[in-house]
């Protein structure tokens, strides 16, 4: 292991030693160090101190970030570059890095001759990044770079003899904390290559894995509980060789019906990591071994007491400072030291002089066989505040959703969650996706999901959808005051019938990407007329050689409308 601030003085890393692999590419340590060197010389030159350092490329942003730090500089890392979002951030940074300059500097690096032959960094030098929180507010938590070596060696007591000279494969960004640790820090570090890509499908997996491992010791792969829990259903994932040494997981709890079929698949559960930007890594578990969190090496927990007993407390070298860091988790403790989380303390509501914590809603929820993942928010609107949970079923679930019915199922996950509330907190509203709307990062933010119980642009409610074997089903409401309603007709509206072609080839589109590329409309009858309020049944089915999909739009038991979407060969 070599000390981050370290790296570009270091005698110890072998020059011709694999820093980045990409496809049949090597960039080794000798490339990556004059990259950096080379940037740091043209960074002293700027007058500016804070730099907002986005890249894509993991590659280029890690020797940006060396470069920034051998310079002196501050690198601000944010969620996204968006110029609203960097608007927000206004306040936090003097400059912004150009990605294109930053190529260009690296291919140009020949041309450029450090003063010095390293350019010391300071082991405190300082690093912000920033987090969303609850709230979605963009919140900046400053970091040193001690802090981050301080983790990474512990990431590396834990789990360097697992990894030995294994690569990194990564579907996560770098551009948020346990990204910037598993994807860059920790490799370079002890000297493991990372792969240069974000492998986002299977089919990119396998074959970067088998790059990977053709020429070293086997790999380990860094992802979020979104992407796990979505892998095991898609085609060539069952056919991953040579398996990965090791799974990590971050974001969230990965469910325990993941982890199983993960531990069946490969012969453990994925390596979960918890913690947050402002405390590094806590602790970690393998759902196959306990459901409990352990401590991470060198690390103290315990559970607090005062008003709020029972929240998570941790003293850590990843804090930066030696006192206790009260988190807003609760935890409970076994004799052997370990914690069961019980929700977030910060998200207790009151509902008709009712608290409730809507952690402890979603964790009962997903106690319930038919349910894989479940979220809550506060809906404002009229003159009471109600809750919305926003779930996704497991197989068990969708087969009752198939068999009985939304209404059916709904009023079956009311009476669960009665053994545990009373009536007057229960969810009011309720929406069934194939899965949570989550960011970069792999977490469900707030927002997304109070979204969810939003009409939609098209100006419907989006109240259910799922898979079923001869396509795709979505349940939905025409609101009483949809706009085609106006004029059509007078006295007695009714949906018109280029309204329900729209719908369809719109959510077809979210099925079959390219199906709003449309070649024809066909075969189209309508049956039934659809007045304000329907709740309406729409199901596709897809036949990928012809390029068609067809659709059916039922209402009360009885065929609405139905067609034929023909769509074009994608250019």
């Amino acid at each position: 292991m070599i000390a981050l601030h370290e790296l570009l003085m270091a005698t110890c890393r072998e020059p011709r030693s694999v820093v980045c692999v990409d496809g049949a590419n090597v960039t080794d340590f000798a490339t990556f160090r004059a990259h950096a060197l080379g940037i740091a010389a043209r960074m002293r030159t700027q007058p500016d101190v804070r730099f907002v350092l986005w890249s894509d490329d993991p590659y280029l942003f890690a020797c940006a970030l060396f470069g920034l730090l051998a310079a002196g500089k501050e690198p601000v890392i944010p969620a996204n570059a968006a110029p609203g979002y960097l608007a927000e951030l206004s306040d936090a940074y003097d400059a912004v890095l150009d990605e294109n300059e930053l190529a260009a500097w690296c291919a140009d690096t020949a041309a450029v001759h450090p003063d010095k032959p390293a350019m010391a960094i300071d082991a405190n030098a300082p690093l912000t990044l920033f987090t969303s929180g609850s709230s979605g507010t963009p919140k900046a938590v400053h970091k040193t770079l001690a802090q981050f070596d301080a983790e990474v060696q512990t990431l590396e007591a834990a789990w360097g003899a697992l990894l030995a000279d294994a690569a990194v494969l990564a579907s996560v960004p770098h551009h948020h904390i346990y990204g910037l640790l598993f994807r860059v820090f920790w490799p370079l570090a002890a000297g493991r290559p990372f792969d240069r890509a974000t492998c986002a499908d299977p089919a990119q997996l396998q074959a970067r894995i088998a790059s990977c491992s053709a020429r070293r010791g086997g790999t380990v792969v860094v992802s979020t509980p979104a992407q796990l829990s979505r892998w095991p259903d898609l085609p060539r994932f069952a056919t991953l060789l040579p398996q990965p040494l090791a799974f990590f997981s971050s974001g969230g709890p990965l469910s325990l019906d993941t982890a199983q079929r993960y531990a069946a698949q490969f012969g453990a559960a994925p390596l979960e990591i918890y913690g947050s930007t402002e405390t590094g890594g806590i602790a970690w578990r393998r759902q196959d071994e306990t459901q409990a969190w352990t401590p991470m090496p060198g690390l103290a927990v315990r559970a607090g007491a005062g008003q709020q007993g029972g929240a998570l407390e941790v003293r850590s070298p990843h804090l930066g400072h030696d006192d206790w860091h009260r988190t807003d988790d609760k935890a409970a403790f076994d004799e052997h030291g370990r914690f069961v989380l019980q929700g977030r303390l910060d998200r207790v509501v009151k509902l008709d002089g009712k608290r409730v914590s809507l952690s402890e809603i979603e964790s009962k929820l997903l106690l319930h066989p038919g349910v894989v993942e479940a979220r809550t928010v506060l809906l404002a609107g009229g003159s009471r505040q109600r809750i919305g949970a926003l779930v996704a079923l497991t197989a068990e679930g969708r087969e009752a959703l198939r068999r009985d019915g939304r209404v059916l199922l709904l009023k079956a996950l009311r009476r669960h969650l009665a053994a545990w509330f009373d009536t007057v907190v229960l969810p009011r509203h309720w929406r069934i996706h194939r899965a949570l709307p989550v960011d970069a990062r792999g977490k469900v933010q707030a927002q997304a999901v109070a979204r969810a119980f939003a009409a939609r642009e098209e100006g419907f409610e989006l109240l259910a959808e799922w898979d079923e074997a001869e396509g795709r089903v979505f349940e939905l409401r025409v609101p009483h005051t949809l706009v085609h309603f106006a004029g059509h007709f007078p006295g007695l509206p009714i949906l018109p019938g280029v309204v329900q072609v729209d719908w369809a080839i719109r959510l077809a589109h979210e099925w079959v990407p390219g199906a709003r590329t449309l070649a024809s409309v066909e075969q189209l009858k309508f049956t039934a007329p659809v007045p304000p309020g329907a709740l309406l049944r729409l199901t596709l089915a897809h036949d990928a050689a012809r390029r068609r999909v067809s659709f059916v739009w039922r209402a009360g038991g009885r065929d609405c409308a139905s067609g034929v979407i023909g769509y074009r060969e994608p250019a």
